[in-house]
């Protein structure tokens, strides 16, 4: 056994409305400056629909994640060394930016500075690559609320696939079908084929929280991890010639912050926590013959935080043991090791993806609701959830590389769990065969409700800080050549870097991980006093 320590996520999509708040804010704090207008580190996703970049998840031509070779051993799915280096120069299996969608502006100045007359003036849509007019044709969420469902609905590659299976279950007439959203951000994967498919090594997992970088003094710009990566989630800057990805946030995740995503979504459906695994037997898991049973592999490397023997394990890998105690606590490892309602995107890529999503149930209970039949009770809904609108086929394609019965499981948790909380707070006697018809105990349901429902922040986000013990190390400037973002038009507004206002900057005073720390007790104070919030922190907080 050797065990290692992954900061992950768990996204219940029962909560997201789709109002791109953490689009919006990710945008805002990484992804804000030239070269990157196209780029979206976090996306929200209308389904049914094809995605961002197009299609993305149609492997077949983009080539993404790992296959088996005839001998049963992992190869990335675009090709060995010799493929790379005969392609090193052109590299034909990368999305283009009509994938992507080309980014515009207005011209705003043709309303302001037009002259009086009998005309209305417009303000044209221009390119923000090249400042000419352009025609709009695509963006990143097209297919928002079904909008573009009837045209183009059936170019989702999981529709395609449904429909192998289930003939026509998949149907885009609008009062036939219910929509819901997927919001996605890196994986930050166990076994990623973005770092194994990166010729010059810029690509690298952390060892002491598992969060996937970019190391922007090493990376060529060779856009292999691009065509690696299944989820599309790497992108290339044409102004600076390098890779950009999610960071996970890493310098407020560092201080015990959840990321800019998790901190501002409306719907609080993100929850962060540390999962412990066996590093020893990650690359069996993702070598399993059967995608079906990928997900249930990726769930048996996952360890037990309560099991004395795994944190002895822990502590002689030299695990802290405030990462322990939160992996202990982790909202994320409950969801997905405990009650088992939380399921990977796409394990058949086998990356072992380590963000993973709650199924939506809310549908089922309006479409009862609308049929004048009761959306709550447990007998209704756990019939209905055969009956889908989008069928259990649609969801198992996205989820758990096809398999049913993981999917069918998870949304009668949640049935049993809504059935089983309208009863106590209508003050009736809850049915004992409601848990038993799931599994659970009506405690774990009462507890699975406060977790999912009515969670605090503290519950929700359950990240171990780093030491200020640690600041110089961590600090940006800390190295000698200094960040390694600092470039100009580098992370953040105005050549500010990751770190806040003044990092980045080798010539303004160092910005160090206490002033995160400070940030973090502002942020979760019950005062608005300042003085009450700016004090050092010390060992025992630390």
């Amino acid at each position: 056994m050797r065990p290692m320590a992954q900061i992950a996520m768990v996204m219940n999509l029962d909560k997201c409305i789709g109002c791109h708040t953490c689009s919006v804010t990710c945008k805002q704090a990484w992804t804000n400056r030239r070269g990157m207008e196209y780029v979206w580190f976090n996306n929200v996703e209308t389904r049914p629909g094809q995605g961002y970049p197009r299609r993305y998840e149609d492997q077949e031509r983009w080539r993404g994640g790992w296959e088996l070779n005839r001998r049963g051993a992992l190869k990335l799915k675009a090709g060995g060394r010799f493929r790379k280096l005969a392609g090193i120069f052109s590299n034909p299996e990368l999305p283009e930016i009509k994938d992507y969608y080309e980014p515009w502006t207005y011209d705003y100045k043709n309303l302001t500075d037009a002259p009086l007359g009998d005309d209305f003036p417009v303000a044209r849509p221009i390119s923000q690559l090249d400042g000419k007019p352009t025609k709009i044709e695509w963006s990143a969420n097209w297919d928002d609320n079904l909008a573009g469902a009837p045209a183009y609905g059936d170019l989702d590659p999981m529709v395609e696939r449904t429909r192998t299976q289930a003939s026509q279950k998949v149907r885009f007439e609008f009062e036939q079908s219910f929509m819901f959203y997927l919001p996605r951000i890196c994986e930050h994967c166990l076994n990623p084929s973005c770092v194994a498919s990166c010729p010059s090594g810029a690509m690298y997992k952390r060892a002491e929280d598992g969060i996937v970088l970019v190391d922007q003094d090493r990376c060529r710009g060779w856009r292999m991890c691009v065509t690696g990566c299944p989820y599309k989630k790497v992108y290339f800057n044409h102004r600076t010639g390098k890779a950009e990805k999610c960071t996970m946030c890493y310098p407020r995740v560092e201080v015990g912050l959840p990321t800019v995503c998790s901190e501002t979504c409306v719907g609080r459906l993100r929850y962060l926590g540390v999962v412990l695994y066996d590093a020893d037997r990650v690359t069996a898991a993702a070598s399993v013959p059967r995608e079906r049973d990928l997900y249930e592999a990726q769930l048996d490397i996952f360890l037990d935080p309560e099991d004395q023997q795994v944190r002895r394990a822990c502590e002689e890998a030299g695990i802290p043991y405030d990462w322990l105690e939160a992996a202990r606590r982790s909202p994320v490892h409950t969801l997905i090791s405990k009650y088992r309602v939380a399921l990977p995107l796409h394990p058949e890529y086998r990356t072992m993806p380590m963000v993973w999503y709650i199924p939506p149930l809310s549908p089922v209970v309006d479409v009862l609701a609308e049929t004048g039949h009761d959306g709550e009770d447990a007998r209704n809904l756990f019939g209905a959830i055969d009956s889908l609108r989008i069928p259990l086929e649609y969801l198992a394609e996205m989820f758990t590389a096809g398999a049913v019965g993981p999917v069918r499981a998870s949304l009668e948790k949640l049935a049993a769990m809504r059935s089983h909380m309208r009863s106590i707070n209508l003050g009736e006697e809850p049915d004992p065969s409601v848990p038993d018809a799931v599994g659970m105990r009506a405690r774990e349901l009462e507890d699975m409700y406060r977790l999912l429902a009515v969670a605090k922040y503290e519950d929700r986000y359950v990240i171990p800080t780093a030491a200020v013990a640690d600041a110089r190390r961590l600090e940006e400037s800390a190295l000698p050549e200094g960040c390694s973002l600092d470039y100009e038009g580098g992370p953040g507004m105005g050549g500010s870097g990751p770190f806040g206002q003044d990092s980045g900057r080798k010539l303004l005073p160092l910005v160090s991980v206490e002033n995160f720390h400070v940030l973090r007790r502002r942020q979760t104070a019950d005062t608005s006093d300042p003085a009450a919030v700016t004090h050092t922190p010390d060992a025992e907080e630390a």
